[in-house]
């Protein structure tokens, strides 16, 4: 595989952060340029940051002293990479704007953003589930009039957690129904507790847009490519409940799941041990080895415990059993600045490399 340059648009925040250090001597992409707001354009990463940086791990040496390009100099940034990460804080139409401009400016765009999540020709994928979705980009590229620009897009942080648990078992047993109440790390709204102590000893039932991206999102996960666009699953009927909890990283899930054909614990226990995507086909670099890891102790996963799990990369299960309103309930966990946000974006990347979208 060639290395690819690449570039962090909002390198400056939580989620750039992330991705900036998970570029630390990636395989196949080399970290080359950092862009943020005209605020701090001109400044080295180092000082742009400073105080801010809130990765467990040190500022990468290769990115301390790149000074900070100015995002909106989408020419200027184009001009040094092969394609770029976004993860700019910015209003919705704004950033719409700003990932179309570098996608027709020929550059590819992997945004961790939500602002086009539900454009139809825009693929929104977790590369175990529905990579064949990046097969709409060819008709994303006529619309855009581009020959190697366009954008991907990675799925909200919550949903990494239960729907790929419940994804092994949609179609064989005829997933009809879904109740989840999701409990999520204060990193999700890109906060540590020192800028957020407002959240200590606290839990916040709201998190603006979070139930709707829950309920609506996984069923574009779930549909398929039509006439060059993607159309959305009709089923499961899935309803949500979001709550901000005190844990630093780490999104919980309670889930609750009816079938048409209700399979036995044996059967759901078999798919996820066995469950694998093209991640793991492809053996793309930042893949976990096994993409569900299933607990049989009664008070796992735990997030201080297991959000780790390769590399973050993972998902927790535990406490599978038979509910008397729905026909199972069951816990999940995800890393959500990794397997959530930015490692599900650069895993992304690699499958968009992998099949030659770089190229």
């Amino acid at each position: 595989m060639k290395k690819y340059r690449v570039g962090v648009v909002g390198a400056t925040g939580m989620v750039g952060q992330r991705f900036v250090s998970l570029l630390e001597a990636h395989p196949w992409f080399q970290l080359c340029v950092v862009a943020a707001s005209a605020r701090s354009a001109g400044k080295t990463y180092e000082e742009a940051v400073g105080s801010r940086w809130a990765m467990p791990n040190p500022m990468p040496e290769e990115a301390k002293k790149l000074i900070v390009m100015d995002a909106s100099q989408v020419e200027a940034v184009t001009a040094q990479v092969d394609f770029v990460f976004c993860a700019v804080d910015m209003k919705k139409e704004e950033i719409k704007a700003l990932e179309e401009a570098y996608a027709k400016a020929e550059c590819p765009v992997v945004s961790n953003n939500s602002a086009n999540r539900f454009t139809p020709d825009v693929p929104m994928v977790v590369p175990e589930i529905n990579a064949d979705h990046i097969e709409v980009i060819q008709a994303q590229r006529k619309r855009l009039g581009t020959r190697r620009g366009f954008i991907a897009v990675k799925s909200n942080c919550s949903l990494q957690s239960y729907v790929p648990a419940l994804h092994p078992l949609r179609e064989e047993f005829g997933l009809n129904k879904v109740l989840v109440c999701t409990y999520q790390a204060i990193s999700g709204a890109g906060k540590t507790f020192a800028t957020w102590p407002e959240m200590v000893d606290n839990c916040i039932p709201y998190i603006g847009g979070e139930e709707e991206k829950s309920e609506q999102e996984p069923l574009k996960l779930w549909g398929k490519v039509e006439d060059g666009q993607i159309v959305s699953a009709s089923s499961p009927a899935i309803t949500a409940q979001c709550l901000r909890i005190p844990v630093s990283d780490g999104h919980m899930a309670a889930v609750f799941m009816s079938f048409d054909k209700k399979p036995t614990k044996e059967e759901i226990l078999d798919r996820w041990s066995r469950f694998e995507g093209p991640a793991q086909k492809l053996d793309l670099p930042s893949a976990p080895k096994h993409f569900l890891h299933y607990f049989e102790q009664a008070d796992r996963p735990q997030t201080k415990l297991d959000r780790n799990l390769e590399n973050g990369m993972a998902v927790s299960v535990g406490r599978l059993r038979e509910d008397t309103q729905y026909d199972y309930k069951f816990v999940c966990l995800s890393h959500n600045t990794l397997r959530g946000a930015a490692g599900g974006g650069v895993l992304l990347a690699e499958l968009l490399a992998a099949k030659g979208y770089f190229d």
